[in-house]
């Protein structure tokens, strides 16, 4: 892993979906260390905490965007990055920005993650992960299921 990758990976996590209009499955990507993040689980001392007025460019979409397609060897056009979604976290390691890319395939590509003993889930097979986590999914429900209502309740 080069240096720049090392520094993007640091400080930026992505959540990936995928979501069946037809049926209206909503499905997550779940690593073998219970992380529901990629590259990374997020840091214990991770809080969550309000968007800064200005994005720097160690925090920009792009670059975790093409690093998933790199990673996964997935097609441009099978993967988006969910703009209204823009959560941060705070820790030991400083503001870290949670990011959310959402597959396009007619199917969860499941053999996509599975080398890296990714697997899909929906929300209701996940719990037992970071709670923190779990808070960063509910919000992507509401967003993709709930109409785009992220609001922490």
């Amino acid at each position: 892993m080069s240096t720049e990758s090392s520094a993007l990976f640091d400080l930026n996590r992505v959540i990936l979906c995928h979501f069946d209009s037809y049926s209206t499955a909503l499905v997550f990507a779940r690593w073998p260390n219970r992380s529901l993040l990629w590259p990374t689980p997020l840091p214990e001392s991770a809080k969550q905490v309000a968007a800064p007025a200005a994005i720097d460019a160690a925090h920009d979409g792009a670059p975790m965007l093409q690093a998933a397609i790199d990673h996964f060897q997935v097609l441009p056009e099978d993967i988006v990055t969910m703009d209204d979604f823009n959560e941060w976290l705070d820790s030991d390691a400083g503001p870290q920005r949670v990011h959310l890319l959402r597959f396009t395939t007619f199917e969860a590509p499941a053999k996509l993650i599975a080398p890296d003993e990714g697997v899909f889930k929906p929300i209701s097979e996940l719990r037992g992960s970071n709670p923190t986590e779990l808070l960063l999914l509910r919000q992507v429900f509401n967003l993709i299921i709930g109409g785009g209502d992220t609001s922490r309740r």
